[in-house]
């Protein structure tokens, strides 16, 4: 009897300790084709006989609209498209997307878009060191966006959109200071990434002072 209690005590002890290896093995690396690119850091990978959207972790590409923001998805759809990556994923974000390192014959295509300076370390819920290094030696270099001394950042530039369509942000209309490009005689708003412009000298207290000087609203941020 004593053996098969310790036997029994055994097997629980074996159930235990598996437990978390069971756990972890919902996010061991795997492979998968990659089937589509929506953008510089969003990527559909097949798993399963399934597309699994996968977020770029650590990294912030430009927006489809920003500087540098087709670039950067050229860049990502040349490396990876249609080939076989090596997806390890870290977490899954409030979208339901899995953020992961992407591998490709050995290169890792978070920090292939850092190198290149099309993207920005995204440090908001993590922060990695060598990220961070291969950001600031592409910011030395002026490498892809640094080569612009007033790049906006990707969440500056959502939050900029979001402030646009925002009530609050509709009935501020006359309060803001717009800027106005003196060669193309457009104005902007101050989330816009046109609005520190070189020609951007001309300044209105109001939507109303900038048109009836003649300048018309930037489409980008429709101010």
């Amino acid at each position: 009897m004593f053996g098969l209690n310790t036997m029994r005590r055994s097997l629980v002890v074996v159930i235990i300790l598996t437990l978390p290896i069971l756990a972890w093995s919902q996010t061991v690396t795997w492979t998968g084709k990659v089937v589509g690119v929506s953008d510089g850091d969003i990527i559909t990978v097949l798993h399963d006989g399934k597309g699994v959207k996968i977020r770029l972790y650590g990294t912030d590409c430009p927006e489809k609209k920003q500087d540098f923001g087709k670039r950067a998805k050229k860049f990502t759809s040349d490396m990876v498209f249609g080939k076989d990556v090596e997806v390890e994923p870290v977490t899954t974000d409030r979208y339901g997307r899995t953020i992961a390192w992407i591998y490709v014959n050995g290169d890792c295509l978070n920090e292939a878009l850092l190198k290149a300076g099309l993207a920005w370390h995204y440090k908001r819920y993590f922060s990695e060191k060598h990220l961070a290094d291969l950001e600031a030696e592409a910011k030395q270099e002026k490498v892809g966006l640094w080569s612009h001394p007033r790049s906006i950042t990707p969440w500056g530039y959502r939050r900029g959109k979001r402030m646009a369509t925002s009530p609050k942000t509709l009935s501020e209309h006359k309060t803001l200071v717009y800027y106005g490009n003196v060669r193309t005689k457009k104005f902007h708003r101050p989330s816009c990434r046109y609005y520190n412009c070189g020609n951007c000298t001309a300044t209105f207290n109001s939507r109303e002072e900038a048109v009836q000087a003649g300048y018309v609203p930037c489409k980008t941020c429709n101010p």
